[in-house]
């Protein structure tokens, strides 16, 4: 089946990030997708230079310096664009918190500068990346999300003829990306320990980078538009993801898995103790695919009726919503398969062994 990527002109915002890099990647190296050109920006210059340098070779791959807080250059770049993957956003929880501005203008006037420059040049397919903190949020930064979901969804329904195709993916934790626990525990371990835990019976929706990207990717062929997109994710308990890597990285550091200790240091203010991609309300108006549960849009089209119905429908029913507390949890044995099938215990660029939390300079003030 040919993708509805093939010989398109595709853009991605946020393009030096963890998702944005990966987006670049797969779309330039897949012949599954065989785009007629990639298309990265970002407002980091440095990273996009080196970016840049790395595809030198590739005459499909184009990079500018773009902020998506600038319309009008959104709208110069997308001139001629088939399909957009919107990545750019910001996505530290407690730098959301002490620049909340910040965060809506990024995180949700972003999000409405790319619809506007989308529907001005008559783009295809917009996809947006959101995050499990858009579910019932407890920071700004999942607040900011959820409104991104939203305005992609309102945008859809709001479209008049042969508009975009705007819809949006919500993903948990990606391991090994940027701000990722495994480079914390990977230096501890190092160290002798301990490793510190925030709590024993937290667990987190994992996947790799590449699984993550591709679904993303992917969920651009079946959108019918104003859906989420609810990527189905592994389980892990974060004391077994611990536990896994001490046995595998603790030998070659020189220890017995048997003397690294584990400390448990309490969560972060705001921090879940479990994770949620779908809500409750949520599963009232969500049908299953295979790789994802698709949330259907609470309004529906104001001037289209749109017919969701997906070629590889698993289930018209939802009854539970997606939380990691309520889903079998991978054991010890298969965290340590995941780890290493995904080349996740590499040394980390930064030698940090400590949890990053900037907001314990505010308790202490």
């Amino acid at each position: 089946m040919t993708s509805v990527l093939h010989k398109k002109r595709i853009l991605v915002t946020g393009a030096c990030g963890t998702v944005g890099s990966e987006l670049v990647r797969q779309l330039l190296t897949s012949e599954q997708y065989s785009p007629e050109e990639v298309i990265g920006i970002d407002n980091n210059e440095s990273q996009l230079f080196f970016m840049d340098q790395e595809w030198l070779g590739e005459s499909r791959a184009r990079f500018f310096v773009a902020d998506i807080r600038d319309q009008e250059e959104l709208s110069r770049r997308m001139r001629g664009v088939d399909i957009v993957f919107h990545s750019a956003a910001l996505k530290h929880v407690i730098l959301c918190e002490r620049s909340p501005e910040q965060a809506v203008q990024t995180n949700i006037h972003g999000v409405q500068n790319v619809i506007a420059a989308a529907t001005e040049n008559k783009v295809e397919r917009v996809i947006f990346t959101s995050s499990d903190k858009a579910v019932n949020p407890t920071n700004v930064m999942g607040t900011s999300k959820l409104m991104g979901e939203r305005l992609m969804t309102a945008a859809n329904s709001h479209k008049r003829g042969e508009g975009p195709i705007f819809s949006s993916t919500r993903f948990g934790n990606v391991l090994g990306s940027n701000g990722s626990v495994i480079p914390i525990f990977h230096n501890q371990i190092a160290k002798g320990g301990p490793v510190t835990l925030t709590d024993r019976d937290m667990t987190r929706f994992v996947m790799s980078i590449e699984e993550a990207v591709k679904l993303v990717i992917d969920s651009a062929e079946v959108a019918h538009g104003g859906e989420v997109f609810i990527t189905k994710m592994p389980v892990v308990r974060i004391e077994d993801l611990a536990a896994a890597m001490i046995e595998i990285l603790s030998p070659i550091s020189g220890y017995s898995p048997d003397d690294i200790k584990t400390e448990v240091i309490g969560s972060k203010p705001g921090e879940k103790l479990y994770e949620e991609l779908m809500s409750d309300e949520e599963t009232r108006r969500s049908v299953e695919l295979p790789d994802y549960f698709s949330v259907l849009p609470a309004f529906r089209g104001v001037y289209q009726n749109i017919a969701y119905d997906y070629a590889d429908l698993v289930s018209t029913k939802v009854t539970n919503p997606y939380i990691s507390a309520k889903e079998q949890c991978l054991s010890v044995e298969e965290i340590k398969v995941f780890l290493q099938k995904h080349n996740l215990l590499v040394t980390p660029s930064m030698d940090t062994a400590s949890r990053y939390w900037p907001g314990d300079k505010e308790a202490g003030s």
